[in-house]
């Protein structure tokens, strides 16, 4: 793992191509188009990008407006406000609708940092998987998403992609393939999994180079977390002791209760659920955050070395 990129950035870059290889893709913004880099396709495209000011409610309706007339749209903001503000419209204009429209929902989690609890959406992926129609995404790194971004495109209906505000380290090189709705194993190691997705999976890996000497667990990347790789969870279950779900959101309802949900019809083992225990975040900067709410590499290395 190397230099640092926020997945907002690479979805920026991602999208200013977007726009100029397909006629068909347009972009919304609720007035943060700096923010969440949807700027850089208005840069690549003025006349494919469209910015709403701040009314997330209507965005997400004119989103479905133009989805409705056979357009591909992305639709940006906060993930607050995207999916907690504007959650009706997305439920029964888009979703319901089976529209083509793509939430990419930036600054979620805790990870945002100083803008507090008001702004940290830790509830966001609970919120998009219970809507049906709905496909949820989070990559770990600015190549998967990149090609996320882009491979969203190619899927009908409704999707919302999860990104962050924060650099993180690169996961993977150029080599790497995004496979929808697969995860994708990292490490094999014994005895434990973890399941992680977005920074978490970061933070995972260097929790595992922390214990060496001490443990060799298996690291999966679960960048999609609906539909979810029921296949690979019961695979692992079935070939690992315990399961460990890491994640940068509540552990109600996201990625930990998506796994739980396949383990417990299907091969039940035990799980261990590392997330935000069901609790506001606060202003603070990003590394500080993560220590205090147990989600950075040394916590998860504690949680793990107590399972030896």
């Amino acid at each position: 793992m190397s230099n640092k990129i926020a997945t907002r950035e690479a979805y920026g870059k991602a999208i200013a191509e977007l726009v100029v290889e397909k006629d068909n893709v347009v972009v919304l913004d609720a007035d943060l188009s700096k923010s969440t880099k949807t700027y850089d396709a208005k840069a690549a495209r003025s006349d494919r990008h469209f910015n709403l000011g701040i009314q997330e409610a209507n965005m997400m309706g004119v989103a479905a407006g133009m989805a409705a007339n056979g357009l591909c749209v992305y639709a940006s903001s906060f993930a607050m406000f995207a999916a907690g503000r504007a959650f009706e419209q997305v439920r029964n204009s888009i979703c319901y609708p089976k529209l083509n429209v793509k939430i990419c929902a930036t600054h979620s989690g805790i990870s945002l940092g100083e803008d507090g609890a008001s702004h940290q959406s830790v509830e966001d992926i609970a919120l998009m998987r219970s809507i049906p129609n709905m496909k949820v995404f989070q990559p770990c790194d600015a190549i998967e998403t990149m090609q996320i971004v882009k491979a969203v495109s190619e899927i009908e209906g409704p999707c919302y992609v999860r990104l962050g505000r924060v650099g993180v380290e690169q996961v993977y090189d150029s080599s790497y393939k995004f496979v929808y709705g697969k995860g994708n194993v990292i490490r094999k190691g014994e005895k434990i999994a973890i399941i992680a997705t977005g920074l978490e999976v970061q933070e995972s890996l260097k929790a595992c180079d922390m214990l060496k000497d001490k443990l060799n667990p298996t690291v999966v990347n679960m960048a999609t977390i609906k539909p979810i790789d029921k296949d690979l969870i019961i695979e692992l279950a079935k070939t690992h002791s315990v399961i460990v779900t890491v994640e940068e959101h509540n552990v109600l309802g996201g990625l930990g209760s998506a796994v739980a949900e396949v383990l417990t019809q299907n091969y039940p083992i035990k799980q261990v659920f590392i997330g935000i225990n069901d609790t506001f975040g606060e202003s603070g900067t990003p590394a500080s955050l993560l220590e205090k709410y147990g989600v950075d590499a040394k916590a998860i290395a504690k949680k793990l070395e107590e399972l030896i």
